[in-house]
């Protein structure tokens, strides 16, 4: 009784899924034009996008998501054949045109003896275990972190699992990164928004920074205090090609002003001597980066100037261009001896800033932003007994319930398509007899119209599908 009335339910998604995707996939092949609408349910119907780029290590996570959403596709069908008395024959896996399928050989005349309803039922099950299996994926994708919190921390500091070059000279698999420019990293949505918003400032030339002929932007909010003495070190800036040059391992740094309020100076005029091209330094950046911060415009002491330094120190910011920007990047050495053995004699929970501080550092990133976004892979998971535990286990975890959900979601809606071998051939053929006063041969020939036009618009969609993205 209980599995009757599972698939019962199963029979009515069937069906609202039969009726529901032939609409959609209709609706935006001919009355939308709507191009990436079209293309993202093109890509979630088929289960790819041809413009998608697949590894070998993908190719793996899409043969085991593959295999398990087939099985869970017979299994549905198996079970429902089970629970109406019906004797299964074999059951058949195949690849349709790249495309998992497959298939369940039965009595077919028994089945055709029993009601409809019966029928309905049988062919309906794939679906609805396809359909129910995705949403356990979901599901077990949104409390993943709950479900790992006994071994694993969540969303403190992303993780780094590989890093190419132009990162491999400062991180290592298993550094934390705590900070960008100032801004604490919390995730890896933290980290790609920061970078974007970074890369998006120095683009714009926003109105916090200037902007001088062959010395790039200069941003008056990320200075830093240099003793006097160590600017005399400093080499001059060249230009070539009408931008600056400094050898290799210096950057280009421009002195900004303090201001004074007993002088009246507007900080956004034209005679300002922010970004003067006298006043250009090419600097050690390993030198600058441990010194104390300085703000032009932001802090303000108590006599009312801005100026952050003291009088034997200038404050100097670096100059940027769109494709080599000046990156403040703070990280942790969570998994050192020696930052396990302080892990290990803190036992209060509110000491994760003097581990940072004894066990992490910060480097300088200077280059470009998207080269730097795209050379470490992160994860938000850091685990909480170190190398006992592997800080692979769940990003590979997460990367096999997103592809599982997306082969299973596209098994339920290509067999809800009224298409040749397909179960939403024999759904509509059922349906049609059990709904409808028709004569049979009415019946054959409507159902026949149906999976003929059915097939040649799924075709179309996978042509269009991939013609956009190939073309």
């Amino acid at each position: 009784m209980i599995l009757k009335l599972w698939f019962s339910i199963g029979t009515g998604f069937g069906l609202t899924a039969l009726i529901g995707v032939t609409w959609i996939l209709i609706w935006q092949l001919f009355l939308s034009s709507d191009a990436r609408l079209s293309n993202l349910f093109s890509s979630l119907l088929f289960g790819f996008s041809p413009s998608l780029r697949i590894s070998m290590s993908d190719a793996g996570y899409l043969f085991i998501s593959t295999l398990v959403s087939v099985s869970v596709h017979e299994f549905g069908h198996a079970i429902a054949l089970a629970s109406e008395g019906i004797q299964l024959e074999y059951i058949a896996v195949f690849i349709a045109v790249l495309f998992p399928g497959a298939l369940v050989a039965f009595d077919y005349d028994l089945l055709q003896a029993l009601p409809r309803l019966t029928s309905l039922r049988v062919y309906c099950a794939g679906i609805w275990h396809n359909a129910v299996f995705c949403a356990l994926c979901g599901l077990l994708l949104f409390l993943q972190p709950v479900i790992l919190f006994p071994f694993y921390m969540h969303a403190e500091s992303p993780l780094v699992l590989e890093v190419a070059s132009p990162l491999s000279e400062f991180l290592s698999p298993g550094d934390a990164i705590a900070s960008l420019d100032g801004a604490a990293i919390h995730s890896v949505q933290n980290w790609m928004e920061m970078t974007a918003l970074l890369d998006k400032k120095i683009l714009q030339n926003s109105s916090d920074s200037r902007y001088f002929e062959g010395f790039g932007a200069v941003d008056s909010r990320k200075g830093y205090c240099v003793p006097n003495a160590l600017l005399e070190d400093g080499k001059n800036v060249l230009l070539a090609k009408n931008r600056s040059v400094c050898p290799e391992d210096f950057t280009a740094f421009v002195k900004i002003y303090c201001f004074d309020p007993s002088k009246s100076v507007d900080m956004d005029g034209e005679d300002v001597d922010l970004g003067r091209k006298e006043n250009a330094l090419c600097l050690n950046t390993k030198d600058i980066v441990n010194l104390e911060k300085c703000d032009g415009r932001g802090k303000v002491k108590k006599n009312g100037s801005s100026c952050m330094c003291s009088e034997d120190e200038s404050c100097l910011s670096p100059v940027q261009f769109p494709d080599l920007m000046w990156i403040e990047i703070t990280y942790s050495r969570l998994y050192s001896r020696e930052c396990l053995q302080l892990r290990s004699s803190l036992l209060d929970s509110n000491t994760s800033d003097a581990v940072q501080q004894t066990c992490g550092g910060t480097f300088i990133f200077v280059g470009d932003m998207i080269s730097m976004v795209h050379s470490v892979q992160l994860t938000e998971y850091q685990p909480r007994w170190g190398i006992f535990l592997s800080k692979y286990l769940p990003n590979k975890l997460e990367k096999s319930l997103i592809c599982t959900f997306h082969i299973s979601l596209a098994l339920a809606l290509l067999n809800s398509l009224p298409v040749y071998f397909l179960d939403g051939e024999s759904i509509l053929e059922v349906a049609l007899s059990h709904f409808t006063s028709l004569s049979s041969r009415k019946t054959r020939k409507i159902h026949q119209v149906c999976v003929v036009g059915g097939s040649l618009v799924s075709v179309l969609a996978f042509l269009r599908m991939t013609f956009i993205n190939f073309f």
